[in-house]
């Protein structure tokens, strides 16, 4: 009995030792995939461009060579919804097409090896509106990688509206008219095009017109008009206006930009004014 009892004494002390070594083992850490990606956006619209970020890792024990980040696209080939802008961090051949897909070439990769290339893609004008899985995949010219599905990406519908942006800079000049330059900047942030833009912009009290580009003043008021007929998405026009405030001049003097007119709908009611604040120190001396 006693030789048993020792028997199983030590045989629970074994699986003891067992169990705290099992539980002191580092935890198992996850494979680094062979072709990783994230995208800016995963819906977008005819004529936006957007942002993809793929890095390749060669988890083989040789030398990939020629190694390429490819992505396609399924049940649509990626060729018909995107083309490519740029790519970065690759050698002299750059991005290209190969078939239906398109390709960012790294020359030879070491094993162990890991790339990574930020794409700039542009959805086609003439892109359908769907859903489309976006694949990715690290080829090599001796060895090829398992393909992997990304994200699903919606090509929605263009919007209907414009979201105009309005800005107003400001250069003061002391002397003996204290004079003010201003410059105003209309902005188109899409998604669609912007036409017939109206921009009222209002002087302080206290200041006097003196000359503008691009915008005209109303009959004898504080107020111009400055109107830009149209605007294509992602495009900025420009309005300069100067006003004078004489040697006498003191004080602060605010100046005002607001859209009040544009087509299609502006959905963005935050940045359709801009204000201006500069002062004026008995004229020879206006700081903005």
């Amino acid at each position: 009995m006693q030789r048993t009892w020792r028997r199983i004494t030590i045989l629970s002390s074994v699986a003891a030792l067992a169990t705290a070594f099992v539980a002191m083992a580092p935890a198992a850490q996850a494979e680094t995939p062979t072709s990783a990606v994230e995208v800016s956006t995963t819906t977008v619209v005819p004529g936006q461009t957007f942002t993809l970020t793929q890095t390749i890792h060669n988890d083989r024990d040789f030398t990939v060579t020629f190694a390429k980040g490819a992505i396609y696209g399924t049940p649509t080939p990626i060729v018909d919804v995107v083309d490519v802008v740029s790519c970065t961090n690759t050698t002299a051949v750059g991005c290209f097409q190969a078939g239906g897909s398109y390709r960012a070439a790294f020359g030879d990769l070491e094993a162990g090896g890991t790339k990574t290339t930020v794409w700039t893609l542009r959805v086609k004008d003439t892109a359908t509106p769907g859903q489309f899985t976006l694949q990715h995949q690290f080829v090599g010219d001796n060895y090829s990688f398992d393909t992997y599905d990304g994200p699903v990406m919606t090509v929605a519908n263009p919007a209907t509206n414009a979201d105009v942006k309005v800005a107003l800079a400001a250069t003061g000049h002391g002397g003996l008219s204290a004079r003010i330059d201003y410059t105003l900047t209309v902005t188109n942030n899409g998604p669609s095009a912007a036409t017939g833009i109206r921009v009222v912009a209002t002087y302080a009290s206290g200041l006097s017109f003196a000359s503008a580009t691009g915008c005209t003043r109303v009959g004898t008021t504080r107020a111009l008009n400055c109107d830009v007929a149209s605007l294509a998405s992602g495009a900025s026009a420009t309005a300069k206006f100067s006003v004078n405030g004489g040697l006498l001049a003191l004080g602060s003097y605010t100046t005002t930009a607001v859209r009040t007119a544009s087509s299609p709908t502006d959905p963005t009611s935050a940045n359709d004014s801009a204000s201006k604040t500069c002062s004026a120190l008995t004229g020879l001396i206006v700081t903005c």
